[in-house]
């Protein structure tokens, strides 16, 4: 946030002076925009200590545990008519807490875990939940869901359990794997879905059937300090997914996945990311948007602080030939990379298809996307591509102190209809964005110098937070 504070200085002081390159065009308003939204950490709401024994006369919180209710948690017995009848118990009164206890693994099948429920519902995940292993014995109902949570209000999951998807078998059955094998869909693990004001704390997730964590059509959710664990190999598995959803944060958080690590895709906005740990994984993504002529909106996404180690992508945004909307007011900054194939890419060009895709006019329109303070090793000699739409070009790309390296090679960008600016060290050079932006770069020279030149003078203190 010190970092960008310094910059909306800059700014003003250009402003004052009068500086002629950014009143003439006007293009640099766009940095303006980049300080008005920022990432909080998290707050101090008082949450449930899982050490504490929540049943003791002094805690208001009642606990609901699932052995109560004939759960066995020996991983073998079907504990699902256990999990419903506990859930419907500590759903329908306040202050509950729906145990699942430690040291015990239960197995549980598809099930919809359907509020509203009553105020202050905490759902406290201390053992092991795991997933039937065979794809032939899943629910046909609920093809694409194991463990889904509807319509909630206020609650919390929180503990240090885990949710384990068994998916090896449904991997070895993906056309991605084996492509004799028919391209269908899989559960995934966990689903909060129709929620509002939910906090998610210390769970891990892993081998997933397909996805792993998606937030569907939720406003107010905080993600932190989840561990989220399937092979590099293992198909569809990304790792969170975020769709129809506004004010999203996830921070504190590690990802490693045979897909995505983050994937936020339509009607998202207001999405901030903290301190993210990705690989193995395709990296960072917003979409893919815009598939079947579809129109797609994606906009305010910030991430903060992350290291990318080994991934097929770093920082991507992907959308399809013929879809229509836009993705606009996105920043990547603070983030290191370690042999990363595609560190910075935009791929107007996305085709993950059987069949070739043919080419269309329209496009999902991108602008207005920073990268700040992007650092590290790369694989590939393109280390950065703008594939963007002929018809409809990027614009307002930026990037600031970007310094990617090849070991054994050097390293270049790519370019196709991008216009945008770079200012500070960006290496590989980005000229090759439209040269209309010359003007713009000049101007964030001037930005730059002026800022130097006035904390030298007034000895500005800069802290970062």
């Amino acid at each position: 946030m010190g970092k960008f504070l310094l910059l909306f200085i800059g700014l003003l002081l250009v402003a004052a002076r009068g500086g002629a390159e950014y009143s003439q065009d006007g293009k640099l308003s766009i940095l303006e925009e980049f300080e008005s939204w920022d990432i909080e950490d998290d707050d101090h709401d008082e949450v449930i200590d899982p050490a504490n024994t929540f049943w003791d006369e002094r805690s208001a919180k009642v606990p609901v545990n699932v052995d109560s209710f004939g759960a066995a948690g020996d991983g073998i017995s079907d504990d699902t008519e256990a999990f419903v009848k506990a859930w419907n118990t500590a759903c329908s009164a306040s202050n509950s807490v729906f145990l699942v206890p430690l040291g015990r693994v239960y197995l549980v099948n598809a099930t919809r875990f359907k509020g509203p429920c009553a105020d202050k519902l905490v759902i406290q995940i201390d053992g092991t939940v795991v997933a039937p292993e065979e794809p032939s014995n899943w629910d046909p109902k609920l093809p694409r869901i194991w463990l889904d949570f509807s319509k909630l209000k206020g609650v919390l999951f929180q503990g240090n359990g885990v949710i384990d998807g068994s998916g090896s078998k449904w991997w070895a059955s993906s056309c991605k794997r084996n492509k004799t094998n028919p391209c269908r869909g899989a559960p995934s693990a966990l689903t909060i879905d129709s929620s509002t004001s939910v906090k998610v704390k210390g769970l891990t997730i892993r081998n997933s059937q397909q996805m792993n964590f998606v937030i569907s059509r939720c406003d107010s959710v905080r993600i932190s300090q989840v561990l989220v664990s399937s092979p590099g190999d293992s198909p569809n598995t990304d790792g969170i997914h975020i769709t129809e959803s506004t004010n999203v944060i996830l921070q504190d958080s590690k990802i490693g996945t045979g897909d995505d690590c983050v994937s936020i895709v339509n009607a998202s906005s207001n999405i901030r990311m903290k301190r993210i740990y990705c690989g193995p994984g395709h990296g960072i993504s917003i979409g893919s948007l815009g598939k079947d002529n579809s129109t797609a909106v994606v906009s305010k996404v910030v991430l903060d602080t992350a290291f990318l180690r080994e991934t097929t992508n770093g920082l991507r945004i992907k959308t399809w030939q013929g879809g229509s909307g836009y993705v606009r007011a996105i920043r990547f900054e603070n983030v290191q990379m370690q042999d990363v194939a595609n560190p910075i890419i935009i791929d107007q060009f996305y085709c993950d298809s059987p069949t070739e895709c043919k080419n269309q006019t329209s496009a999902v329109k991108i602008s207005q996307i920073m990268y700040r303070n992007i650092t590290g090793t790369t694989t590939s000699e393109k280390a950065m591509k703008f594939a963007c739409s002929d018809t409809v070009p990027c614009s307002n790309i930026v990037l600031s102190n970007v310094n990617l390296e090849r070991y054994d090679g050097t390293v270049e960008t790519y370019c196709n209809s991008a216009e945008g600016f770079g200012y500070g060290i960006v290496h590989p050079s980005a000229d090759c964005l439209n040269s209309q932006d010359k003007e713009c770069a000049s101007s964030g020279d001037l930005i730059m110098s002026t800022m130097i030149h006035d904390i030298e003078k007034n000895h500005i203190v800069h802290t970062e937070l």
